[in-house]
Order: C-alpha cells, then structure tokens, then sequence
C-alpha cells in the first residue's frame, strides 16, 4: 500500500451521530477513491492489539473502553500521496486546533472522541490495513 493508499476508521462517536455519511462524502469529494470498507464492531482484543503502541501511555484503558462501546467503520483509501493528503484532510488530533472544514473540525468533539483516524505513514497503512481486511476484501 506504499505511496497510494491510506486506512481510516470512522470511530464510534461519528457512527452514533449519524456522520458516515457525510464524512465518506467528504472523502470521496476530495478524490479518495474507497477500495475497501466495512462496518464492524472492535472486541477489546481488537482495540489493545490494533493500538498496543500506545500501551504505556496513560489513555490507553480510556481508549479501549471508547473504541469497543459501538460499531466503526473501516475503510482502505487510494489516491496519490494518500497518507499526507488524508491527514490533511482530517485536521488536528484535537478538533478546537483544527482547520476549518476538515473532517475534525465539523465532526469530533474532543481529543478523545474525534471522530476518524488516518494512518500516520505508508507503512502504518499497510498493517492498518491489513488488520481490518483480508487481501480479497480490497478492490
């Protein structure tokens, strides 16, 4: 997935709130193209396997608990210079430091709940991915 293809998540809080589709919306306008997706809900062994890199750090248990309380939806995006594009795209990590009209902005409500997550590299993409769907799930 190198170069061309970025994972994401739409987190729990977005799919309470109705926001799949406005958010995908917004993904496919700014020229992803959806090579894979699926709803599911993560087990807690899901969650501390797919975040273990942040294990140590205070949040984790938060985290868990936030990322298994509903179902997400997963998804395998392409485009060219995925990763950065798609972090653009999100806006920061906390929704107040976010730029306007990024996904962050319109619909997370904190740094914990923040609606999507974006691969932070090419390589994190890849096992992203890779932990969601199976090579036949990829269109």
């Amino acid at each position: 997935m190198a170069g061309n293809k970025t994972f994401t998540m739409i987190k729990p809080d977005a799919v309470e709130k109705g926001n799949i589709g406005g958010i995908l919306e917004q993904i496919t306008a700014s020229g992803f193209r959806i090579v894979a997706m699926k709803m599911t809900q993560m087990t807690k062994t899901d969650a501390e396997e797919f975040y273990a890199i942040h294990k140590e750090r205070p949040f984790f248990g938060e985290l868990v608990e936030f990322m298994t309380r509903g179902p997400i939806v997963a998804a395998i995006l392409e485009k060219d210079n995925a990763v950065d594009d798609f972090r653009t795209l999100i806006g920061a990590t906390n929704p107040e430091d976010a730029a306007e009209g990024t996904i962050r902005k319109k619909y997370a409500t904190s740094v914990g709940e923040n609606a999507v997550h974006g691969s932070d590299s090419d390589e994190n993409a890849t096992i992203e991915g890779a932990f969601h769907f199976s090579g036949r799930e990829m269109f």
